[in-house]
C-alpha cells in the first residue's frame, strides 16, 4: 500500500505512510476476528457434544477452556512446522463434510417445498459481511505467499490459488444449495451445527470439524504474531530475548481473544461485523486504491475509457457501503440479542448454534441460534 501511493497521484502520497500502517492495523484486527469466530465455533460445538451427555453448562466456559487449549499449538512459531497440522485439518475437515453430506441426502423433501428467493431484505449487509469473511483470508493468503519455497507457482491461471479458491467454492456451493434444499429455513450459520446431536455419526462429524478448525487456529493467528513481530516490535531485529518476548506475546493474543469470545458469544454477529469491518477494506477498497495507484499516468494508464479506474471505483462505493452498513447492522444485532437472551447455565451460546439435550426421556432444544440469522455456510 505504502509503495503504490507513492507512484498515484499527490494526494495519496501523503498518506502512504499512514497506509501501510492501516493495512497492518486492518489485517491484523481481521486475523484477531477470525481467531475469536474459531474459538467460539469450537467451544460451541463441544459444548452441544459435552451437554448432550453430561448436562448443560455456561457457553462462556467452553469458550475459557478452549482458549486455554489454543495456547500450546499457538506457541508454534515456524510456518512451516503447522504443515502437518494443516494437513491433519483438511482431512479431517473433508471426512467431516463427507459425513455431513449424508445427513444433507437422507429425508430430502420435494424441491418444491423450497422457496427459490428467501430471506429478509434487511439482513442484507449481514449476509454480504459473513460472505466476505467466508471465502476470503487475504492474511493466510499473504503469509503462505511469502513462505513458498516457489512463490511464482501460487498465482497465475492453474497456481495454488486458484485451485484452492476453486475447490473452496464447489464446496461452498454443494453445502449451500442442498442444505437449504435439507432444512430450508431452519438452516443455521453452519450446517454442522444443523444435524443432530444425539447419533455416533453425527458427534463424529462435529468433532472432525471442530478439531480441523482447532488445529487451523495457529495459522490464522500467524499473521497477527508477524505483523506486530517484524513490522513494528522487532522491525531492526535486534531485539534482545526475542523469542522468549514473541512467546509471552503469543500467550497475551490468545487470552485476549478468548476474553473477545467470552465477552461477544454470538458467532452470527460476529462473523459479520468482522467480514464487513475488515474484509471489505482488505477485498474490495485496498486493492482497487492500489490499483489506482499503480496504473497513474504518464508511466501507465487505465485502458480504453478508463474501465480500470471505473471499476476501482466501483470496488470502493461497494466496499464502504458494505463496510458501513454491514458494521451498523451486526452492531445493532449484537445489541439486540445482548439485550434480549443473556447467556445462562442453562445454554445460551452463540448465533449459529443449536443444542438438543435429552432429559428423562423429552427432548429439550434451547433456541441457541436463530433460522432468521444469515444462514451462510462458513465451515
Amino acid at each position: 500500500m505504502e509503495y503504490s501511493f507513492n507512484q498515484g497521484p499527490k494526494f495519496f502520497k501523503y498518506l502512504a505512510k499512514a497506509g501501510g500502517y492501516l493495512v497492518d492495523g486492518v489485517l491484523a484486527l481481521s486475523q484477531a476476528g477470525v481467531c475469536v469466530v474459531y474459538n467460539v465455533f469450537v467451544a460451541a460445538t463441544f459444548k452441544q457434544l459435552v451437554d448432550f451427555y453430561w448436562g448443560t453448562a455456561d457457553m462462556r466456559i467452553y469458550i475459557a477452556v478452549v482458549g486455554i487449549c489454543l495456547i500450546p499449538p499457538f506457541l508454534i512459531r515456524r510456518l512451516k512446522y503447522l504443515v502437518p497440522f494443516n494437513i491433519l485439518a483438511s482431512i479431517l475437515i473433508y471426512i467431516g463434510f463427507s459425513m455431513l453430506m449424508y445427513y444433507l441426502f437422507i429425508g430430502l423433501p420435494p424441491i418444491t417445498d423450497r422457496d427459490i428467493v428467501f430471506g429478509h431484505i434487511e439482513k442484507l449487509p449481514l449476509f454480504f459481511g459473513i460472505a466476505l469473511f467466508s471465502i476470503t483470508s487475504v492474511g493466510v493468503m499473504l503469509a503462505i505467499e511469502a513462505e513458498m519455497a516457489k512463490p511464482r507457482h501460487y498465482l497465475g491461471w492453474f497456481g495454488v490459488l486458484d485451485r484452492a479458491v476453486l475447490l473452496v467454492i464447489i464446496s461452498y456451493v454443494a453445502f449451500g444449495i442442498m442444505g437449504y434444499w435439507r432444512y430450508g429455513e431452519e438452516l443455521y450459520g453452519s450446517i454442522s451445527l444443523n444435524i443432530p446431536t444425539d447419533e455416533v455419526l453425527s458427534q463424529v462429524a462435529k468433532a472432525f470439524i471442530a478439531m480441523a478448525i482447532y488445529l487451523t487456529y495457529p495459522l490464522a493467528g500467524f499473521v497477527i504474531i508477524d505483523i506486530i513481530m517484524n513490522h513494528f516490535w522487532n522491525k531492526s531485529g535486534e531485539l534482545k530475548n526475542a523469542v522468549l518476548k514473541e512467546s509471552i506475546l503469543r500467550v497475551c493474543t490468545v487470552l485476549l481473544i478468548c476474553i473477545t469470545g467470552i465477552i461477544a458469544p454470538k458467532l452470527g454477529p460476529l462473523l459479520s461485523l468482522v467480514g464487513a469491518l475488515t474484509i471489505s477494506l482488505l477485498n474490495l477498497v485496498f486493492p482497487a486504491l492500489i490499483e489506482i495507484c499503480l496504473y497513474y499516468p504518464p508511466e501507465y494508464n487505465y485502458g480504453k475509457l478508463k474501465w480500470k479506474l471505473v471499476k476501482d471505483i466501483f470496488y470502493v462505493i461497494i466496499g464502504i457501503l458494505i463496510l458501513v452498513q454491514g458494521t451498523i447492522f451486526s452492531i445493532m444485532d449484537m445489541i439486540s440479542e445482548w439485550g434480549g437472551d443473556e447467556t445462562t447455565t442453562e445454554g445460551t451460546t452463540a448465533t449459529t448454534v443449536k443444542v438438543t439435550t435429552t432429559t428423562g426421556g423429552m427432548d429439550t432444544a434451547p433456541e441457541l441460534a436463530s433460522p432468521e440469522a444469515p444462514g451462510l455456510i462458513f465451515f
